[in-house]
């Protein structure tokens, strides 16, 4: 019962200590919002880039098509082996999706294409191979590279091209992107510390007086830090909304030529905001209310224990 009690009072101290943080920063409203704007406006960065990364990779996933295998046959294949040889590659599990392009197909699309059609009619037989345009169900260099190779071996090949570079250019920006992300989070993250440590080195500074009388009639230390520490979460929460507000926004006016310009490139739907980003949205706010939460604790045990009553 008495253990009861104990958790009640504790939890009744910390609902109060709370409460009378927040006032403290309404009375002092101006102040307050222009530290959880810096604070939001700085972690908006790297959630941006995290999100414009997401999105580019969100509409790469939607040309996956364009990573394909050119397979051109042989000028004397029969055509009684080229049926055979695309029913084989058709049951293949690698490959998802094969195109057939016949010789005279091949001439029809240069000639309407290249704008060279006399020279293909000016020759005595069509230069053209038959091709077959493969679509390998997985886009990792290696497989593909390792099939393209066991189709170079085949006697009915003439010549196997793998157009793949984009992939790789694009996973590597995709990962440039991350890594470029990741370490403007950790240099953002320190200076919100400091931010943080500031307002609540400040704050100590103004209620000295005040630290010291609790501190003279037998207040413990932790007793006497709850408050700046509630003021600092307070202030990485507000800041976190703030950011997290901001990101919604900017995404909600980029989406519309964003799906604009992915319907250039195979209409990839971009999922709306509300749905896409809870998740990055939550952590931002999370994360942005444990840095004002740390920062202030790093402050507090600085600047907290050079006050002693004399």
């Amino acid at each position: 019962m008495n253990s009861g009690k104990r958790t009640r009072s504790w939890l009744q101290e910390h609902r109060e200590t709370a409460a009378d943080s927040l006032q403290r920063l309404w009375r002092q409203r101006l102040g307050s919002l222009m530290t959880m704007s810096v604070i939001g406006i700085a972690l908006l960065l790297p959630a941006l880039l995290l999100t414009g990364v997401s999105t580019l990779a969100t509409l790469g996933s939607g040309l996956q098509d364009s990573a394909r295998i050119s397979l051109y046959l042989e000028t004397g294949v029969s055509a009684e082996r080229r049926d055979a040889l695309r029913g084989e590659l058709a049951a293949d599990e690698r490959i998802r999706g094969l195109t057939y392009i016949s010789p005279e197909q091949a001439a029809e699309d240069f000639s309407r294409y290249s704008g060279f059609g006399d020279v293909i009619s000016a020759l005595p037989e069509n230069p053209l191979p038959a091709t077959l345009e493969l679509l390998p169900v997985s886009t990792d260099p290696q497989t593909v590279e390792a099939l393209a190779d066991e189709l170079a071996d085949r006697p009915e090949t003439a010549l196997v091209q793998v157009d793949l570079a984009w992939v790789q250019r694009l996973d590597a920006l995709l990962e440039l992107g991350r890594r470029v992300a990741l370490a403007l989070a950790l240099i953002i993250a320190v200076a919100v510390l400091f931010i943080v440590g500031n307002t609540i080195r400040l704050a100590i500074e103004n209620r000295r007086d005040e630290i010291m009388v609790v501190k003279l009639i037998g207040g413990t230390d932790a007793f006497v830090s709850r408050p700046f520490l509630y003021t600092g979460a307070w202030c990485g929460l507000g800041g976190g909304l703030l950011g997290s507000a901001l990101l919604l926004l900017l995404y909600a006016l980029m989406k519309a030529p964003l799906q604009q310009l992915s319907t250039q490139y195979g209409g990839v739907a971009l999922e709306d905001p509300a749905i896409a980003m809870p998740l990055l949205s939550g952590g931002l706010v999370a994360v942005s209310t444990a840095l004002g939460w740390l920062g202030a604790l790093l402050s507090v045990r600085q600047h907290l224990d050079a006050i002693e009553p004399r």
